[in-house]
């Protein structure tokens, strides 16, 4: 039986570090709708990155830290990147768009 090898509190450290600097580069949480980079991976949701488990992960970096960030969310450990979102101001989130009611012209 090939278990994978657990991590020690330093590499640990070092893929949180990781995936809190890594922004995602297309799609909905993209740069198009999150500027100017893109939604930082550990704020996106569990279920985004569930589909893309489903799917199939990107080739590369991008995607083995995308399947360990699920894996860290999937097991309640996503209170490790609040150190990093304090630093950074807190969650990212999409600006909201300003309502305007105009009832002059009706």
């Amino acid at each position: 039986m090939n278990d994978p090898e657990i991590p020690d509190a330093e590499d640990l450290r070092k893929l949180v570090e990781e995936i809190a600097q890594t922004h995602i580069p297309f799609g909905m949480y993209g740069p198009a709708k999150y500027p100017p980079k893109g939604c930082p991976l550990m704020d996106v949701p569990q279920e985004y990155l569930a589909w893309f488990q489903a799917k199939g992960f990107p080739k590369g970096k991008l995607g083995r830290l995308m399947e360990q960030c699920l894996l860290l969310k999937g097991n309640g450990l996503d209170s490790l990147f609040d150190p990093f979102r304090k630093a950074n101001g807190g969650r990212t989130k999409k600006n909201a768009r300003r309502r305007v009611w105009d009832f002059e012209n009706e």
